[in-house]
């Protein structure tokens, strides 16, 4: 903890500038030191509190392993310089309160963990959720008053629950456990509180990539304790921008198009006598084709197929990426996009065929760079966003032009964030 009054100040005298540009970028650093300003001056005002600590979460991008890491493959991903950051102070009784920006006052009483079925879909069972796995897991919790503002807004593909999921598991840790909770543990208990206590079902890797900081590989094939292998690599260096373009669209009405894809990946599996893709071999499952064709159907064979290609793809944009290899790594990613449309099958739905940004954004992003940058969909797909690799020279006219089609603020420039989730411009 420390003085309000005594981080504001060091704010206004350029103190934390440069710990500024390593979080969110040079660019950033006017805009972030008024914004870390206003959330300090909000927190001491609402709270009539005069000590607090900050606490960051980074949002997420996946480069690599679309849609596998159920059937236990391995995803390339990295956090990104859009955060939710938390203004913190820690109280004596067992009350957690979080006023959240354009969101109502969220209350939870710690003395009961139990789950809620009128709080499911709500903050306040995320906020239970994570609770009652700490303390099931030996950890300490306790109170805190937390104000909160979030640049990873919901929709935008950059895991905005998975953002604030670590950033509840980060003050539990900062707070109350002197930061010893591993990553993979603060990322299984922000996934078992949105499965269970919040209700919606979601993998590890979005809190992982969250939590962890800069360039990551994760292999899933064990799940409970999934490797984390630390890549690094600056995409400035060789001269491009990493934009992610929203097209559009919402996800409430596509959750039985992402279910199917682990059913229909783990149904094929089974023809095998496996329980995930991640036991057998691509060479194996050829072998089988016509039985997994004739029992799963022709669309799980191809999913199937596509997470054995796309995890040996993985393994080469990791070589490449530490082997300095650019060219062979965009190479890599136009064809994990390539997979993704033709075999995983989730660019669009085919139940909304009036509907698709996704190839739209990926028509218009191959007529404008031809051959010279990276696109693929990015994320659980059918409706969202796409991740585009443009050289420096053109990355002012792509936005321009791609925003003409999908709006203003349709495109994102992103920066890799080196830094995990935790406190933020400690002196």
């Amino acid at each position: 903890m420390e003085k309000i009054n005594d981080a504001i100040k060091r704010l206004e005298d350029f103190f934390y500038d440069d710990r500024l540009a390593e979080l969110y970028g040079p660019s950033s650093v006017e805009s972030q030191r008024d914004r870390y300003i206003r959330i300090l001056n909000w927190h001491r005002s609402f709270f009539k509190t005069e000590s607090a600590m900050i606490i960051s979460s980074p949002g997420r991008i996946e480069l690599g392993g679309n849609q596998t890491d159920h059937n236990g493959g391995i995803v390339l991903a990295a956090s990104i310089q859009l955060d939710s950051v938390a203004v913190v102070t820690k109280t004596d009784d067992n009350i957690i309160t979080v006023n959240s920006e354009n969101y109502p006052l969220f209350k939870v009483d710690l003395s009961d963990l139990k789950l809620k079925e009128d709080e499911k879909g709500k903050t306040e069972a995320l906020i239970r959720g994570i609770a009652a796995f700490f303390s099931a897991d030996g950890y300490k919790i306790g109170g805190f008053n937390a104000s909160v503002l979030s640049d990873v807004l919901p929709g935008s593909g950059l895991s905005s629950s998975g953002s604030i999921e670590i950033l509840l598991c980060s003050i539990f840790n900062s707070l109350y456990n002197d930061d010893s909770v591993t990553v993979t543990e603060l990322a299984h208990f922000g996934k078992e509180a949105e499965n269970v206590y919040f209700g919606k079902p979601c993998g590890l890797m979005d809190p992982l990539a969250c939590g962890a900081g800069g360039i990551i590989s994760i292999d899933f094939e064990n799940q409970n304790s999934p490797e984390i292998v630390p890549i690094d690599f600056e995409f400035d260096e060789f001269g491009y921008k990493l934009f992610l373009v929203k097209t559009g669209g919402s996800y409430s009405h596509l959750s039985d198009e992402f279910s199917a894809i682990p059913e229909e990946m783990t149904s094929a599996a089974s023809v095998l006598g496996k329980e995930r893709c991640c036991e057998t071999t691509e060479a194996e499952f050829l072998s089988q084709s016509t039985v997994v064709r004739e029992i799963s159907g022709d669309r799980a064979f191809l999913r199937a197929l596509h997470f054995f290609r796309e995890n040996d793809r993985v393994r080469e944009m990791i070589h490449s990426l530490l082997h300095r290899d650019f060219d062979r790594y965009l190479h890599l990613v136009n064809k994990s996009g390539n997979s993704s449309f033709k075999y995983l099958q989730n660019c669009y739905s085919t139940a909304y065929k009036n509907k698709q940004g996704i190839p739209v954004a990926l028509a218009l992003s191959e007529g404008f760079l031809d051959d010279n940058g990276g696109y693929r969909v990015h994320g659980g797909g059918f409706a969202g966003s796409i991740l585009a690799y443009v050289p420096d020279e053109m990355a002012g006219n792509y936005r321009k032009m791609m925003e003409s089609h999908f709006g203003t603020e349709s495109v994102i420039p992103l920066i890799i964030r080196d830094a995990s989730a935790g406190p933020v411009l400690l002196t």
